[in-house]
């Protein structure tokens, strides 16, 4: 009766992809899984990003968020980024005084950035178990005080990992967008109106290429939703509308539903 004959962003194709990898208990996983396996031959996200020749170059101020605060990084530091050095080899900085200004910027999030840039990781670190092959927050959990920042375009609580995501996305931090990706994942116990307020700014702060962070949000709500079926926020937000979060979220659990009608038998399919 229905077609399917509309287009399905990346992040549902990457979701969809990951599903057919995966077993059948995937969506009866926790909501955030404590501990990601990973390959140990992996390049470890802690080593230092800066040498000492970066150490010696001149120092550029920083004017962050409606407060103004000031930061300092040496000039060879901050250009690892292609976004500061655009800025600074195309005198989008006050020449004489060395000064950029990010009056859209939130400090927290810019203050992981330049640690990132200097050390390769921002707190909490990821740290490897060796016994169990795995990564895990140095702090010990996942569901600390320092999981969430108060956003000024919000006026409210989001992921801390999810608005470094997309700071590095927009300072073209590929790999800094990797390790917030993985801590994000690590992360467990938040409020549901945290993450859908999360998910809804990671979705208008990446392009509609992304397949990561999107594909993320879309497989934890399904994984919890029997959580967010009973939850008001999200009544409220589907209610709202206006992001396209809540299509790609019904065509994952469309083919989710797929997967599950064509691994049943015959006998308990619907005609």
């Amino acid at each position: 009766m229905f077609t399917r004959s509309f287009k399905t962003s990346q992040a549902t194709e990457e979701f969809s992809r990951s599903r057919r990898h995966k077993g059948k208990s995937s969506f009866r996983e926790h909501a955030v899984s404590k501990h990601r396996h990973e390959k140990t031959t992996r390049k470890h996200p802690t080593e230092q990003n800066s040498s000492p020749d970066t150490l010696t170059s001149s120092i550029i101020t920083i004017v962050v968020g409606r407060e103004q605060r000031l930061f300092a990084a040496h000039e060879d530091v901050l250009c690892l980024s292609p976004f500061f050095q655009s800025a600074c080899r195309n005198q989008h900085m006050e020449t004489i005084n060395k000064r950029i200004t990010l009056l859209d910027e939130e400090p927290e999030i810019f203050s992981s950035v330049l640690e990132y840039l200097y050390k390769g990781d921002y707190y909490p670190r990821l740290v490897h178990n060796k016994r169990k092959n795995t990564w895990e927050l140095e702090s010990g959990d996942g569901d600390g005080k320092e999981s969430t920042i108060h956003h000024h375009s919000i006026d409210g609580e989001l992921l801390k990992d999810t608005v470094i995501y997309c700071a590095a996305e927009k300072y073209g931090l590929d790999e800094l967008q990797r390790v917030a990706l993985r801590k994000q994942g690590l992360r467990s116990g938040i409020q549901c109106s945290t993450i859908l307020s999360s998910a809804r700014y990671a979705y208008a702060n990446t392009p509609d290429t992304d397949s990561k962070l999107r594909a993320h949000y879309l497989a934890l709500i399904i994984r919890s939703r029997s959580t967010f079926k009973r939850s008001g926020t999200m009544q409220l937000e589907m209610l709202q509308g206006g992001s396209p979060l809540f299509f790609d979220l019904f065509v994952a659990l469309a083919n989710h539903v797929d997967d599950v009608v064509a691994a049943s038998p015959k006998s308990f399919r619907t005609h």
